[in-house]
């Protein structure tokens, strides 16, 4: 899978926000907020194909969690950006 390359990541008032510059119509009822370990996944992430297992590995790599743990909360993470349809299967 990969981050569709539409989406990019902006900083406004301190918060990260990912933004779609390819959208036609602007819907701006809806904002995507990424907290710092969401962040740190888009960044090394975004300009490539990755699967569940590689984003848990930076995960437990970058936080000394266990591999378990940063499986989880990297399956949380994926299953949120293609909620939001921002990742390519």
């Amino acid at each position: 899978m990969n981050i569709k390359s539409t989406y990019k990541l902006r900083t406004v008032a301190g918060e990260t926000i990912v933004v779609n510059q390819g959208a036609g119509e602007k819907n701006l009822t809806r904002i995507i907020s990424l907290n710092a370990s969401a962040r740190m996944l888009w960044e090394a992430l975004a300009d490539k194909e990755f699967t569940t297992e590689e984003a848990a590995r930076l995960l437990a790599d970058t936080y000394g969690i266990d591999s378990e743990k940063a499986l989880h909360d990297a399956a949380v993470w994926v299953e949120a950006l293609k909620k939001c349809d921002i990742i390519n299967p």
